[in-house]
């Protein structure tokens, strides 16, 4: 497409930065991960053990449901509107396909937990009350990652940053209740679970009040238009890379606890684990604001600046893990020892190797942002799902007996792995051209 052709920057995409939403969600994000730690303190005072256990427990499961099915539309939303409005159009943008397939998502989880029910009361040693928070939990998160997916795409990072703050300080809320008295028991602590993405919802209005007045209607071309057959395809590739990443981060756990004799080493391997799920959690700021911001280059062709943001994003990734490493190489295990009330040593070397696989695994992430920003997701989704399927095969081999050993291997292993593909299909991309 010639210049004179192309539709004008609108205003919104000519102003807005990576590096400014980078910062302002870094700064929510890493404010609500303070919340969401006090609300656990909080819980973990007012509950006795066993009660705690199952709000950790529900927080988990819900974690990563809403991560593997949901987070496929808020990316699949935020890199249509960020292309599109790179492109001049700031109003209709297709709506439609993501209503019905974040609709489709959350209608599957219903009939597979209403099927499930007994054995997911079971896990919450028979609380009823925990399921059903549970399922009006994950199917509420629907429409609040369908509303990150649209501030994203419309590059607006404060309501973004406020809705994650809101939905952490309304779980908090619940917790605090029953510290004062309000309220009682761990029902009272996990109703803030579900109350949470309800609350968040209360930022949409004011996102619709900062939208610019609409222009004259115009008729999408089929190539703005988003069908069907393509928004699934996206989907369902950005969900087997939520599932990968799941792997990633959580076989390990499970698999030690399959295979080792003593039951306290998956708790262990958890542990270790946490190194990488933190910088993780907050990376999750720069994937919200790098993705809008890559596809809008690419629907420009912006190939030097698109370089430039990937560049500049892996060297402090690859400053942020070395600093990482080298702290654990000097205080690691004195750390460890501090943090963790259990009998588990952990070696210096290994803490190192985990920190060096969290920046292949950030790495990846950066890399992967480009795919889709360059609709090759699907290539991405494989990239990632031969990581996890090799990830869990070093885990049930034996060739490394000690299974925490093991995991901090493995994880650095297949990290790395992952990194490296996409960095090859960064490089085809790349070559290739638009």
């Amino acid at each position: 497409m010639d210049d004179a052709a192309r539709p004008a920057l609108s205003e919104p995409a000519k102003a807005s930065g990576y590096g400014r939403g980078a910062r302002i969600l870094s700064i929510g994000i890493a404010t609500t991960g303070l919340v969401t730690f006090a609300y656990f303190s909080v819980a973990s005072y007012v509950l006795d053990d066993v009660d705690y256990k199952n709000i950790s427990l529900l927080w988990s499961l819900l974690f990563v449901i809403v991560s593997v099915i949901y987070r496929p539309i808020e990316q699949l939303l935020s890199r249509t509107i960020a292309e599109r409005r790179a492109r001049g159009l700031e109003h209709d943008h297709p709506m439609r396909t993501p209503l019905l397939i974040q609709g489709g998502f959350a209608l599957a989880f219903l009939v597979v937990a209403l099927a499930l029910r007994g054995p997911i009361e079971d896990l919450f040693d028979g609380s009823s009350a925990l399921y059903w928070i549970l399922v009006v939990a994950v199917l509420a998160y629907a429409a609040s990652y369908f509303a990150r997916g649209w501030l994203a795409g419309h590059q607006w990072f404060v309501l973004y940053g406020a809705l994650v703050f809101l939905e952490a300080c309304a779980r908090l809320a619940f917790a605090l209740a029953v510290a004062v008295g309000i309220a009682t028991g761990q029902t009272a602590v996990a109703l803030g679970m579900a109350a949470a993405p309800f609350v968040s919802l209360v930022v949409v209005p004011w996102a619709f009040a900062r939208r610019p007045a609409p222009e004259a209607r115009r008729e999408t071309t089929d190539e703005e238009a988003l069908g069907l057959a393509r928004g699934g395809r996206f989907a369902v590739a950005v969900l087997v890379i939520m599932l990968s990443e799941q792997t990633l981060l959580n076989a390990g756990v499970l698999l030690a606890d399959w295979s080792a004799v003593d039951a306290a080493v998956a708790g262990f391997v958890f542990n270790v684990l946490l190194i990488a799920r933190a910088p993780l959690q907050l990376f999750q700021a720069i994937q919200g604001s790098l993705l809008p911001h890559l596809s809008g280059l690419e629907a420009r062709e912006g190939r030097a600046e698109f370089a430039h943001a990937i560049r500049i994003t892996l060297l402090a990734i690859a400053g942020f893990a070395g600093a990482v490493a080298v702290g654990l190489l000097v205080l690691g295990p004195w750390a460890m020892d501090l943090l963790f009330d259990d009998d588990a040593t952990y070696g210096r070397w290994g803490l190192a190797l985990v920190a060096i696989g969290m920046g292949a695994h950030l790495a990846a992430g950066t890399l992967n942002q480009a795919a889709l920003a360059r609709d090759r997701a699907a290539a991405a989704a494989g990239c990632w799902l031969a990581s996890a399927v090799a990830f869990v095969v070093w885990m049930v081999s034996p060739l490394v007996e000690d299974e925490l050993v093991r995991a901090e291997i493995g994880y650095l292993g297949a990290a790395a792995l992952l990194c490296a593909l996409l960095a090859l299909l960064y490089r085809a991309t790349s070559a290739a051209g638009p």
